[in-house]
């Protein structure tokens, strides 16, 4: 009976649609945003107040940054009265806690990955935001910061994604953010994708260049433009290390310093010898450590456990685990 029912219903309204008078059902309906598209989208980073590690700030490709004070009990959005929430960076001055810096626009390769406007200072632990510029950036994969003086930072720009562009590669400011000078530049198509800086010596960094380049119909990740570069005097000048690297073009780089002996370096390279590469020279020489590489053009990161320089954690769409020095690995997650 149901069935017979509801077939008459419909035919009736369906004969009332062809009869009665005309009703624009979408006139009453307006546009409105729903996005982003991806949602929180992937954790880009985080960072530690190490004076007190139960706050930790997280940075998400389109979800924006979050904090927590009680260890990731609990998180609170931090960075939602602002224009943009795609988020490449969050980094945190050691020596004044309050003071933390955003790198919008996230720096991995999808399709999906949506830029930025530049950087954001927060000195109040992430109640209040200003922008500092470099609105042209893009996509910001780090930001370091001076250990003693917080006015210092270096932001590594990864550039545009989708084609050219002049602002990428790495800047400097002395100033807390108020003019900023761009103190490694390669090409319009390679910016910066990681900068770490020698724990000693903080004139001291590595920076890993990046060619890249995503179109309609495909991706591009790496070129001659990639390398990696150290320099020894705040950035005024900057030198190519290449001994014991692969010979051919290389992809996506990620760096990292040894806090105990800053003249371990490990570097997680993508290219046709891809793996992890260590130097024991302040990267003069390097030697590979074995062919682990897994995705590179999401995360490619590799962190040095602070006590022990053999202890490594490699990242890409899966995390690995070396306790050799990079020669053998486990997946983590």
């Amino acid at each position: 009976m149901k069935r017979y029912l509801s077939l008459a219903l419909l035919l009736s309204t369906s004969a009332f649609a062809q009869s009665g008078p005309k009703v624009d059902l979408l006139k009453g309906l307006k546009f409105r945003e729903i996005g982003p598209a991806n949602m929180g989208g992937r954790i880009d980073d985080f960072a530690v107040v190490e004076s007190n590690t139960n706050i930790v700030y997280a940075a998400t490709a389109s979800g924006g940054v979050w904090k927590t004070v009680n260890s990731g009990i609990s998180w609170k959005p931090v960075f939602d009265d602002q224009p943009l929430s795609s988020i490449g960076d969050v980094t945190v001055s050691q020596s004044e806690p309050d003071v933390v810096w955003v790198g919008t626009g996230e720096a991995n390769n999808r399709q999906s990955s949506s830029w930025g406007n530049g950087v954001y200072k927060s000195g109040d632990g992430g109640k209040t935001w200003t922008n500092m510029g470099l609105k042209e950036t893009a996509h910001i994969p780090r930001i370091v910061i001076h250990p003693a003086n917080a006015n210092v930072v270096y932001v590594a720009a990864q550039g545009k994604l989708w084609g050219p562009n002049e602002d990428r590669g790495v800047f400097k400011t002395t100033d807390g953010g108020k003019t900023w000078s761009k103190v490694l530049y390669i090409n319009p198509d390679t910016g910066v994708n990681d900068l770490v800086m020698d724990p000693m010596n903080p004139d001291t960094l590595y920076a890993s260049a990046y060619q890249r380049r995503r179109t309609a119909f495909g991706f591009n990740g790496g070129g001659p433009g990639t390398a990696i570069y150290r320099t020894t005097d705040g950035g005024a000048t900057w030198k190519k290390l290449s001994n014991g690297l692969p010979k051919g073009e290389m992809g996506r780089i990620g760096l990292d310093v040894y806090r105990r002996n800053p003249n371990i370096v490990y570097a997680l390279v993508e290219s046709e010898e891809s793996g992890i590469y260590r130097s024991e020279d302040k990267g003069e020489t390097w030697v590979k450590m074995s062919n682990t590489n897994a995705r590179p053009m999401y995360f490619s990161q590799v962190r040095i456990d602070p006590n022990n320089d053999q202890r490594i954690w490699e990242a890409g769409v899966n995390m690995a685990y070396s306790e050799d020095g990079g020669k053998t690995s486990s997946p983590t997650a």
